[in-house]
């Protein structure tokens, strides 16, 4: 790479930046030791998400994946991605999830900042059961009071809207030779958007989302009176 960047005549920060990636790109990521679990899509997706700074994420029907709890995920990853699987590969699956998320907290690449906004939708389904649904509820609650976590809620009352189609993440990284990525998940598939064009469409989206979705503290007060409609639901099932 040295070489390289002598024929090409790299500037001193550009020549670091890329000694620093060529380096990087020799080491393996805990994801390689999960190399027969996950397909290479997911195995794309969580190394970029290793890198990133911060992502910005819509949610239509599920909660983020960095936020789920275990149970959350069990179910998730059970019913709506391995549903003819083993329990044994869905638990490697909800472990992979699980490491994923020590990001949230991690020190050596400081924490990942992630905004999330969750359409009502996501927080009122019942994944599993109301008991389920309470502590996922209960969960964001508790992620919330970490400075690199921002959480709205897109209500049912904000009507149609500029991610109407799906989902998304706009994941962005520290490095300035790194552009912006949008990764948008399908059912047997996954699309990495990196045109600039594109990429700054989603960010306008998302910038629109964050307007129209209810602001921080109100975000906090449906999740908490969601978690306690969840958790009368629970008591009530229980009682009959």
């Amino acid at each position: 790479m040295d070489h390289l960047c002598d024929v090409y005549n790299a500037a001193p920060e550009k020549r670091e930046a890329l000694l620093t990636l060529a380096r990087s790109a020799r080491q393996r990521g805990w994801w390689d030791a999960y190399a027969d679990t996950i397909h290479t899509d997911y195995a794309s997706y969580i190394e970029l998400e290793a890198e990133a700074s911060s992502l910005r994420c819509y949610n239509a029907l599920m909660i983020n994946g960095l936020l789920q709890t275990d149970e959350y995920a069990h179910e998730i990853i059970r019913v709506g991605l391995m549903q003819f699987a083993p329990l044994s590969e869905v638990d490697r699956r909800v472990e992979i999830r699980k490491t994923r998320q020590g990001r949230l907290l991690a020190q050596d690449l400081g924490p990942l900042r992630v905004w999330s906004i969750i359409d009502e939708a996501a927080l009122s389904r019942t994944i599993g059961s109301p008991d389920i649904m309470a502590r996922q509820c209960e969960h964001l609650l508790e992620l919330s009071e970490n400075p690199n976590v921002v959480l709205q809620v897109l209500p049912f009352a904000a009507g149609a809207h500029p991610a109407t189609t799906g989902a998304f993440v706009h994941m962005e990284f520290p490095e300035r030779h790194m552009p912006d990525v949008v990764y948008l998940d399908g059912l047997t598939s996954a699309l990495y958007i990196e045109d600039d064009a594109q990429v700054h469409t989603y960010s306008l989206a998302f910038n629109q989302l964050a307007m129209t979705a209810l602001g921080a503290d109100e975000s906090l007060d449906m999740i908490s009176g969601l978690a306690k409609q969840h958790r009368r639901r629970h008591i009530g099932a229980d009682e009959h």
